[in-house]
């Protein structure tokens, strides 16, 4: 018998632009420049990053390409921005002179700040509740409405499958001020998490939300640090 091919850590990574009180959105700058940070500092052996996308801050404005993006079929994503897989450097491995081709795991991980936070906090689950604090980029402010009704009411809690509490001990034994939150809050985070949930079920991939705070409480090249060992550590949980 062959050898089963080895299985592959896939991440697309979402981050936000500005919104209200928050001019310049720390999300949407290491989100851009994840890709080059880790191009220079290298991806774990077996893990490739997918994609990098910037999320207009709205909800139902913004849900028909938020599912468009969740929804992608990840084959057709043929070229991922950075490849880094077991074996050779082509992404196969010989097998008794046969090529296998590694079995893909894929996990979303979603980025959003917290504005008066002093750390990072990994987040376990999203609400089923749309209550928006001030209007979306979009003008939309829901008041108590369910995100998606045939999910029932308001109070309905989805959560990650991803080991939530090994992973913020792992990351803190690195140096990292990080916690495990148990409340995405009720604005577009929350709401972008639900969804992703949702569809990560649906699909039987893995989703991730982590609030980050602002720049001047821990500065870019530190969250970028933060990034590259969460995306290191996800590797060995997922």
């Amino acid at each position: 018998m062959g050898s089963e091919a080895p299985e592959l850590v896939e991440f697309h990574i979402t981050g936000f632009k500005k919104f209200h009180g928050v001019a310049d959105n720390p999300t949407e700058v290491i989100v851009s420049k994840i890709e080059e940070y880790m191009r220079i500092h290298g991806m774990p052996n077996g893990v490739q990053l997918g994609s990098c996308t910037v999320l207009e801050t709205a909800g139902m404005g913004a849900l028909e390409s938020l599912l468009q993006l969740l929804n992608t079929p990840f084959e057709a994503i043929e070229k991922p921005l950075i490849l880094s897989p077991p074996g050779d450097s082509q992404g196969l491995q010989h097998s008794g002179g046969l090529l296998s081709v590694p079995h893909k795991r894929i996990v979303w991980v979603h980025f959003g700040v917290n504005s008066v936070s002093n750390n990072f906090a990994v987040e376990r689950r999203a609400v089923n509740e749309a209550t928006f604090r001030c209007p979306d980029e979009l003008g939309w402010q829901p008041q108590r409405e369910p995100i998606v009704p045939e999910d029932g009411p308001t109070s309905f809690i989805r959560e990650t499958t991803m080991q939530v509490r090994d992973l913020v001990g792992q990351l803190k034994s690195e140096g990292y001020d990080v916690m495990e939150s148990y409340d995405a809050g009720r604005f577009v985070c929350n709401y972008v998490y639900y969804h992703s949930l949702r569809q990560a079920q649906k699909n039987g991939i893995k989703s991730l939300f982590v609030h980050v705070p602002m720049f001047a409480v821990i500065n870019e090249e530190r969250q970028l640090q933060f990034i590259a060992a969460l995306l290191n550590v996800l590797a060995t949980f997922c």
